[in-house]
């Protein structure tokens, strides 16, 4: 039978582990800039949407281009924090974030008639079906 082996720390390791972090990293942390945000894709009689959920973000935030049928939404924000009277700053990092999703569109997107929208936190592409994909009607192919 093999031994179990415990991992053993020394109490001294165990007291630079604790007092050797930097408390005010894990009290401030923001985990939210740390992946890319959360996508939905929904796809309709007469469009494709797109729902990038982004809280924190305005619509200012974003940047949405379209090239080579490939749609990129991406971020770049740069959060500041400023001294009031009377307030001290105690702890503070320069807080920057960004992301780029990307996103290659089906065949019949009508790419000239592409809008977004932002709300709570939500930012919505709706991609247009081009008139003759919305005409399509599924039809029961016979196999012989």
């Amino acid at each position: 039978m093999l031994p179990l082996i415990r991992n053993k720390q020394s109490v001294p390791s165990l007291l630079d582990d604790f007092f050797g972090r930097n408390i005010w990293n894990d009290v401030f942390d923001r985990t939210e800039w740390n992946s890319n945000p959360a996508v939905n894709v929904y796809e309709k009689k007469n469009d494709f949407e797109i729902e990038v959920a982004a809280p924190g973000l305005d619509k200012k935030d974003f940047h949405i281009d379209l090239k080579d049928n490939i749609l990129t939404v991406s971020s770049e924000k740069q959060e500041t924090k400023e001294e009031k009277d009377g307030e001290k700053v105690v702890f503070n990092e320069f807080n920057y974030s960004s992301f780029s999703r990307s996103f290659r569109l089906p065949e019949g997107v009508d790419a000239n008639k592409i809008k977004a929208t932002h709300k709570n936190g939500v930012l919505k592409i709706t991609l247009p079906k081009r008139e003759e994909l919305k005409k399509q009607v599924s039809r029961m192919i016979e196999i012989s």
